[in-house]
């Protein structure tokens, strides 16, 4: 055949070659041969273990320095946001909580250890405290059974399992966060983790889908992720974190540098006492107006209920499915 197609004028058709295996290996697969330079191997093997040898996209502390933090904050920022398109994730529920609020059993658990170190120790102050704190978490950890229920009901959400186009959200951690991933998790849905790096060893809860764990290295990108997508902001009783994430929100809200959504707090109790904003009002620092900002919830049914009321109010849907 190959004979004709010469005879005919027709050009010959090559055989395809592997993508990276030659018959005959170039010039530079190889080093200087030994016997031409005694001493080039070793001068070879200093090159290709100098940091200036090594590619810029795998040389760690290359990417480690303050002139190239702009290039960190993109890849922070990048990642997620390719794997999350990919998914098919449009909009987010966000639940931030406390990291302390376990569920019962655990609480109740760290408590009674609490009380005999404070027995077997009596008269320090330190060991009195920590019984106290760890009694209110035993009375805050029905939250964790709320936050699960809650999970549950946004992962019900939608038209079944398959559906990313609206999913669960949280910092990706124990407490709270651990709760609603993991109720999202009981009914078969998928849910996203929104972890950070720590100075200290700290592991993502495991109901979190694998997928759409997600650990960053800055503050800012993970904030920013919390908020791209969310259509609803749910807090719970927290501390320093929650109360951070909480009124970044809260002032793009009242700002609006984002459009306005649900924002729910859980517990009333705990709110009023840890926010006073009638104070605040009061004080002229924020605006009456500001106070209408979130409203307060006990139970997940009356979460969920009060965030689809915003959006039948609002006269759009909270996504396509809710349109029906």
């Amino acid at each position: 055949m190959k004979n004709k197609d010469k005879e005919c004028g027709k050009p010959e058709i090559k055989v395809p070659r592997p993508p990276k295996h030659r018959q005959r290996p170039l010039p530079w697969q190889a080093p200087k041969p030994v016997e031409d330079d005694p001493g080039a191997m070793e001068r070879l093997r200093r090159i290709m273990e100098s940091p200036g040898y090594r590619q810029a996209d795998e040389d760690t502390d290359f990417l480690g320095l303050n002139e190239t933090r702009g290039i960190r904050l993109q890849l922070d920022y990048q990642k997620p946001q390719l794997m999350l398109e990919r998914k098919g994730v449009e909009h987010t529920i966000v639940v931030f909580g406390s990291t302390r609020i376990v569920e019962p059993c655990a609480a109740r658990r760290k408590f009674d250890e609490y009380r005999k170190k404070a027995a077997a120790s009596p008269g320090k102050p330190e060991l009195e405290l920590a019984v106290k704190a760890a009694g209110r978490i035993v009375e805050k950890s029905r939250y964790y059974q709320v936050a699960r229920e809650f999970g549950r009901l946004v992962g019900r959400f939608g038209d079944g399992p398959e559906d990313n186009r609206i999913m669960l959200c949280t910092g990706g951690g124990p407490g709270i966060m651990e709760a609603a991933n993991r109720g999202a998790f009981d009914v078969g849905a998928r849910s996203i983790g929104l972890n950070i790096t720590l100075p200290h060893e700290q592991y993502p809860n495991p109901y979190v889908d694998p997928e759409l764990c997600f650990r960053f290295h800055y503050f800012a990108t993970r904030k920013l992720h919390f908020l791209l997508r969310a259509r609803a902001l749910v807090a719970f009783p927290g501390g320093y974190g929650t109360l951070d994430e909480l009124f970044e929100a809260i002032t793009l809200i009242q700002t609006r540098k984002i459009d306005p959504m649900p924002v729910v707090l859980v517990g009333e109790e705990f709110w009023r006492s840890a926010v006073n904003v009638d104070f605040l009002a009061q004080e002229g620092v924020i605006d009456p107006e500001d106070r209408e900002l979130f409203w307060y919830a006990e139970s997940a049914e009356e979460i969920w209920d009060s965030i689809l009321h915003w959006y039948r109010e609002a006269g759009r849907p909270l996504s396509v499915s809710d349109s029906r």
